[in-house]
């Protein structure tokens, strides 16, 4: 047989596989989608990729709850991808089928009011352990490329095995988030902050180039210079116009102690005036600022501590009372200083410079020492410790606000000192960002001044007689919160918004709106994707040609 012949005949044979894949996927989709959940539950059912396509109802409950615990929405089938190009035939499934089916990504389902759900559809389980327990492992290992400076990471990559594998060669990602067992393309489709914010700006403003499959099943590469407009609307989109497949992030070399540090404040606007001198040092050289500003606000006579972070010793605790704010509130400065052997002997002497232009409360400086890693892992310590009591998986009503720096000092006085009394449940976070460290290209929306405020409500409803520990009391609090924002004209934006109409959306975007809308029908005309995020209805009415 001659060349020729052999070449063609290879040719056809992978066409009529493709083919068959496709006639197998659109046959399976379509008994889906008319028979319901009468699918035998055990059956782990082939799409005609490599990835496996599951209706077990252990899979599909896991997939129907997230963090918040506050809503259930169970999907029809449950989705564990092989690669990408599984990702994008499961999209374009959806797309090209007359009856249509929603399909949102799942990371490690830490969302807290339904945003990776998806009601009678698919779910992504991006961050999933499936795969190993059927003999494969993740879609790809996150990829060091040391003298470039990047790592190639899964979208689905928890942030703690990206920070362990850039470790192993001494370098690590500019900025984080305050738990690192969040998926990449999780906090990359909102935000992704902490306390470096103020410096490297958020996590979307720390990304070289992404792989994305569209609400078309399209798998494209976008950056800065490729598919800007792609990539621009996917960083904060909120899933609404790809499924992140891969995220190329910069890294830095690593530091490897951290000098961690807590001083008080009886005073909110000496407090403030404070956090917002650090965060103006964001220019300055690394000896002249903190690599961290961080905040939380005290309403109550608990422990200072909390369960974000083991800082001081459980055989020495500290109490408000001891400090005499006679049941008031207090507000806790929370910087950290970064080095290693070769920085050392400066570092006590850089801490103090800065310390000296601070006004806080005259001995009530705290300060620990502590490996790099371990302080970018605090939170999931107490996780561990939350969990052996049975107080992780409750409900979480968590409300995150960026409030405009000219309305702080009201938001203290309405919401601190008046909505919450002297109660709280969880940890309430407050610090100051720079917005001109936020790309304004980005799907996110901040308030429009140069300086805002996350205030973020932390609780966690307990099962307990204390009924303002209670979900409906922290929900109704919730309300409050927003409302008398609303009657304030405190033109605040949520973090991880919920909303629940396209009014309330429109509201929330604002001047974007209109380009947030363009995206969508550019990328996901069908409005296939995150639906759990109640922006877009879907349109199964018009039957589309399969792409």
């Amino acid at each position: 047989m001659c060349e020729r012949e052999k070449d063609t005949k290879r040719t056809n044979k992978s066409n009529i596989e493709m083919a068959t894949k496709l006639l197998l996927t659109f046959a399976i989709y379509r008994l889906i989608v008319t028979v319901g959940l009468t699918v035998e539950p055990t059956e782990l059912i082939r799409l005609g990729v490599d990835g496996q396509l599951s209706v077990d109802p252990s899979d599909r409950e896991k997939a129907s709850l997230d963090f918040g615990m506050m809503s259930r929405v169970e999907p029809l089938a449950v989705f564990h991808p092989a690669s990408a190009e599984d990702i994008s035939r499961l999209v374009k499934a959806a797309y090209g089928s007359a009856r249509g089916f929603t399909v949102s990504a799942r990371g490690h389902g830490h969302s807290i009011n339904g945003q990776a759900q998806t009601n009678k559809g698919v779910v992504v389980e991006m961050s999933g352990s499936r795969g190993r327990r059927l003999g494969f492992g993740k879609p790809a290992l996150p990829r060091v490329f040391e003298e470039e400076g990047y790592v190639d990471v899964w979208g689905g990559e928890l942030w703690i095995d990206v920070l362990r594998s850039t470790l192993e060669h001494g370098l690590a990602p500019k900025s984080w988030t305050d738990y690192l067992y969040l998926s990449v393309g999780g906090t990359l489709s909102n935000a992704g902050i902490s306390g470096q914010a103020f410096n490297h700006g958020p996590q979307i403003s720390n990304v070289y180039q992404l792989d994305v499959v569209t609400g078309k099943g399209e798998a494209l590469t976008c950056s800065e210079e490729q598919n800007s407009e792609l990539f621009h609307a996917v960083l904060g989109g909120l899933g609404q116009f790809g499924i992140i497949t891969r995220a190329r992030i910069p890294l830095e070399p690593a530091p490897q102690r951290v000098r961690w540090i807590r001083a008080l404040y009886s005073n909110f606007s000496v407090f403030t005036k404070d956090q917002e001198f650090l965060i103006s040092l964001h220019g300055h050289p690394a000896s002249q600022k903190f690599d961290y500003v961080e905040g939380f606000v005290i309403v109550d006579d608990g422990l200072i501590n909390n369960w974000r972070s083991s800082f001081f010793s459980p055989r020495n605790p500290v109490k408000i009372t001891s400090f005499n704010a006679n049941g008031g509130v207090l507000y806790c400065l929370e910087v950290t200083k970064n080095y290693d052997e070769s920085s050392a002997n400066s570092i006590d002497q850089e801490i103090e410079a800065l310390l000296e232009k601070l006004d806080f409360m005259p001995t009530s400086v705290f300060t620990t020492d502590l490996p790099y890693v371990d302080f970018l892992d605090r939170v999931h310590k107490n996780e561990v410790k939350l969990r052996s009591k049975g107080l992780w998986d409750v409900p979480h009503p968590w409300l995150n606000l960026f409030v405009p720096r000219s309305r702080i000092a009201d938001f203290d006085k309405g919401v601190f000192k008046g909505i919450l009394g002297n109660k709280t449940s969880g940890p309430i976070l407050i610090y100051p960002m720079n917005k001109d460290k936020w790309d304004h290209r980005t799907s996110v929306v901040t308030p429009d001044e140069d300086v805002f405020y996350l205030v973020a409500f932390l609780r966690s409803a307990l099962d307990t007689a204390d009924e303002t520990q209670t979900l409906e009391y922290l929900t109704h609090q919730n309300r409050q919160i927003l409302r008398f924002c609303d009657d304030a004209g405190i033109r605040l934006k949520q973090y991880l918004p919920h909303h629940t109409t396209q009014e309330e959306w429109a509201d929330h975007f604002g001047d974007k709106w209109a380009q947030f809308y363009h995206r969508k029908m550019e990328y996901d005309p069908r409005s296939i994707l995150a639906t759990g995020q109640r922006i877009f209805k879907p349109s199964f009415t018009t039957t589309l040609a399969s792409c």
